[in-house]
């Protein structure tokens, strides 16, 4: 049986691919419908519907490239449920100087055996 920080990790690095990717579509899955975002502006988006639509109009830019988020802890709760995940993320857009970065922490739970995002916040420091 994989641990749960593990499966928590799997499932970040394929939703950095799914982005890379740019089908925002196939995110749908790793969010409860009613998750909350943060963005790296301050801006809130409620809802999967909200978060979706956002990510569908970054993959309309020609310039976005991708976000990479990368965990640097994942703290399970002792019911194995729920779980916090903290670490660092990079936009990246075509053209010099066209990087953002900065620290997240997103709280996941587990629903129908899945681990699916509840909250993230995202904060802008470079």
């Amino acid at each position: 049986m994989i641990a749960p920080q593990d499966a928590v990790a799997a499932r970040r690095k394929l939703t950095n691919r799914l982005i890379a990717g740019k089908d925002a579509g196939r995110l749908v899955p790793f969010f409860t419908t009613d998750a909350k975002v943060i963005a790296g502006d301050g801006s809130l988006l409620l809802g999967r519907d909200q978060i979706i639509e956002a990510f569908a109009g970054q993959f309309a830019d020609r310039d976005f490239v991708s976000y990479v988020r990368t965990s640097d802890l994942i703290e399970v709760d002792a019911d194995g449920v729920r779980a916090a995940e903290s670490g660092r993320w990079v936009g990246t857009w075509k053209g010099e100087g066209a990087t953002q970065s900065g620290t997240y922490l997103a709280t996941w739970r587990k629903l129908a055996g899945q681990w699916v995002i509840e909250n993230e916040l995202f904060v802008t420091l470079v």
